[in-house]
């Protein structure tokens, strides 16, 4: 699902039922397409809200090297 994030997240109105047909043919269910668009939904909400009250990242997080 990955490949497909950045537009879920830019132009959710993009996403349609052939997002969830592709996803089923390599394999994904339902539910887990539903997890996966509620984590998706989750992160964007959260994400909007910090930089919304301008909370600042944990000085540790620039500490720690990419990927870690």
């Amino acid at each position: 699902m990955r490949p497909g994030t950045q537009y879920r997240t830019i132009a959710p109105c993009r996403v349609g039922a052939e997002d969830a047909d592709a996803l089923r043919a390599v394999g994904w269910d339902d539910a887990a397409i539903h997890d996966a668009l509620q984590v998706i939904a989750y992160f964007n909400y959260i994400n909007r809200v910090a930089e919304a009250v301008g909370i600042e990242d944990e000085p540790e997080w620039a500490e720690r090297a990419p990927g870690e």
